[in-house]
């Protein structure tokens, strides 16, 4: 006979605070097969997450916050169980996430540059400055059209 354990169990709520996802995406995560469905309460029938959900849910939770898309953290925890041999396809999975993420970085870096030529333009107009007005929103003009041609990687 085995002693009855005192592992800390979690309610979904709990699991949402911890996390700091959502209870809707953790249920949403879980139909999605992100990771295994989680233990139901004898008696309430309430989802009950052990230390090791825990563990897996604050990876996935990292994963989110870093924007890899649902299928991508769903392979991801996938073949974390695989170990070792998994390492080949995690790396690559985080590079190209490393990508997306550097090709953001760049189309934020655009519409920064295009919020700084407006408040120059709006400056230059407060202070009567039409020739720097008019030299800025032909500035503006050439960004809007870069901003809505460049298509984010991903």
């Amino acid at each position: 006979m085995t002693a009855p354990t005192s592992e800390h169990t979690y309610t979904i709520k709990e699991a949402a605070a911890l996390t700091g996802l959502p209870a809707s995406t953790l249920r949403y995560y879980e139909s999605m097969g992100v990771f295994a469905a989680v233990e139901r309460g004898d008696t309430s029938g309430h989802r009950v997450y052990s230390e090791a959900d825990m563990h897996v849910l604050m990876s996935v939770s990292c994963l989110n916050a870093i924007g890899m898309s649902v299928s991508d953290i769903r392979k991801y925890v996938e073949n974390g169980a695989l170990g070792p041999e998994a390492a080949p396809e995690q790396l690559a999975m985080l590079h190209d996430q490393k990508e997306r993420l550097a090709c953001e970085a760049k189309q934020i870096a655009v519409r920064r540059r295009y919020v700084d030529i407006k408040l120059d333009y709006w400056n230059a107009v407060e202070a009567g400055d039409d020739a720097r007005a008019a030299e800025l929103a032909s500035e503006a003009r050439a960004l809007a059209t870069e901003l809505k041609t460049r298509k984010p990687k991903g």
